[in-house]
């Protein structure tokens, strides 16, 4: 894998997938409490909590695989059992058992794809290309959630001070 930053040491590939603008990669945010690997940034970006990589479908199921140890349609597939919120950002979220639980509840990992507009489906992918996430919580619990790109209010700005 290769690091996907431009001339200036930004990573338009994050921007671009939260834009619905490549549909044949994936996304996954890995969380500095659940993988502590500082290799991690020469693949992704370096965001507030983790690292967010985002690369070909095929890699990136790999790469999934062996960070977590699951194979990440098997994940996504049990993720939709619980809806929750997945940040518009991917780099966090809301579990659904959050209200009146005393655990804690930290995003460890999100995988990510986009699919593109199909309006015979109608509901939101005639809407436009839709963002599915599923995050896996710190809890145990694993929850889904998904949007269109144009409805997301997302603010995709790394959380890091310059120079982190």
């Amino acid at each position: 894998m290769t690091t996907d930053a431009d001339a200036d040491g930004e990573f338009p590939a994050r921007a671009e997938f939260l834009a619905g603008d490549r549909p044949d990669d994936v996304a996954l945010f890995l969380a500095d409490s659940y993988v502590s690997d500082d290799r991690l940034t020469e693949f992704g970006e370096r965001v507030a909590g983790g690292t967010l990589i985002v690369v070909d479908g095929e890699r990136g199921r790999s790469a999934f695989q062996a960070a977590t140890g699951t194979g990440a349609m098997q994940f996504a597939k049990s993720a939709m059992d619980h809806e929750g919120i997945v940040n518009a950002d991917l780099a966090g979220g809301t579990c659904p058992e959050t209200p009146g639980d005393d655990a804690d509840h930290e995003v460890q990992f999100v995988f990510a794809f986009t699919e593109e507009q199909n309006e015979d489906v109608g509901g939101i992918y005639a809407e436009g290309d839709v963002v599915h996430a599923y995050a896996q919580c710190s809890c145990g619990v694993a929850y889904s959630d998904r949007w269109n790109p144009s409805d997301a209010d997302a603010d995709i700005d790394t959380g890091l001070a310059d120079g982190e």
